[in-house]
């Protein structure tokens, strides 16, 4: 009784009880919200913000923060994108290498200017935001990649799968949370990230090299941000540099924050991360079913992420931790 009590006190058990709540809570305004379709819908919309917020996770618990993470989808989707157009003949897989190598250049470069000249990561990425975006525009000459150049079998993966129909894409995310978790409780340099945001003057006294692990979860979550571009292109059928993966940081750091990644580094959960991003997928999800326009959707992630801020607040207050798929502070 002790045990199932301290499990409901976890910060993932209240996140997992809004998402449920908020789905009734539509569903009674529009009950169509709660069938097979809705469901659809909004696995649809979580996949991309998935992928890279397991990236964004992983810079956030290091005690940075990368909101170049939209631009460097846009800049990766776009070198893919136009890397079909112009050799249509090229094996389409190798999409993946090319996005999610173009990525993790973009992420290295965060890295290295952080660490060289010691500038605070909300400071240069800020500046690769607009840098990325902008390079975006002129390798593509400000034109759109159409949809008859993206290969069939890409788009097919955003659409079904053998596996009772439902879409590869969704498999890939829910692989990368795998894979994430697998990372951040197996292995030594997932210990040490979290070591590094829980009290970064003390880590270099223990061993561990601070640029070093700075370096790797930028490029990691460049390296993400890139496969999110490819599966971008996979799940709208297009890349254009105006609006592919314009404001998409904003919904990836509601989403971790969301799911408990304190901004303050040290603390957060790839679960934890899993139900935030389920919970805007179910906001955005239900914005057309309740008539709500698409263009409202960065004011509600705002707010959401303010919310989502005083309820980190109360709960370090409070000394509720995290629920154990992922680490505490060490």
């Amino acid at each position: 009784m002790n045990q199932l009590r301290a499990i409901l006190l976890r910060r993932e058990a209240g996140i997992a009880v809004m998402i449920v709540l908020f789905c009734l809570a539509v569903g009674v305004v529009k009950p169509n919200f709660l069938t097979l379709n809705g469901l659809r819908i909004i696995l649809l919309l979580v996949p991309l913000v998935m992928i890279a917020a397991m990236g964004q996770m992983m810079v956030l618990i290091a005690r940075h923060v990368d909101l170049s993470i939209g631009s460097t989808l846009g800049f990766a989707a776009m070198v893919t994108g136009m890397m079909f157009r112009d050799m249509p003949e090229i094996w389409w897989p190798l999409g993946f290498a090319v996005a999610i190598g173009t990525g993790t250049l973009l992420g290295l470069f965060n890295g290295v200017l952080i660490t060289a000249f010691r500038l605070p990561s909300i400071i240069v990425t800020l500046g690769t935001l607009n840098l990325y975006r902008g390079l975006t525009f002129i390798i593509s000459d400000a034109r759109q990649v159409d949809r008859q150049y993206i290969p069939s079998a890409l788009k097919a993966m955003s659409q079904t799968s053998p596996i009772f129909g439902i879409p590869w894409i969704i498999f890939m995310a829910f692989g990368v949370a795998l894979l994430t978790y697998w990372f951040v409780m197996h292995t030594r340099v997932g210990r040490q990230i979290y070591a590094l945001g829980s009290n970064p003057e003390a880590a270099p006294l223990r061993g561990i090299s601070t640029n070093r692990v700075t370096i790797l979860v930028f490029a990691l979550s460049g390296a993400l941000a890139g496969l999110a571009g490819i599966m971008y292109a996979s799940r709208w059928g297009f890349v254009n540099p105006s609006n592919t993966g314009y404001g998409f940081e904003f919904q990836v750091i509601a989403a971790v924050v969301i799911g408990g990644v304190s901004i303050n580094g040290g603390v957060g959960t790839v679960l934890g991360t899993i139900l935030g991003v389920l919970l805007l997928g179910c906001v955005g999800a239900a914005l057309p079913f309740l008539g709500i326009p698409g263009t409202s959707q960065n004011a509600i992630f705002g707010a959401v992420i303010l919310i989502a801020l005083l309820i980190d607040r109360s709960v370090r207050s409070r000394g509720i931790a995290p629920l154990s798929l992922g680490r505490k502070r060490t």
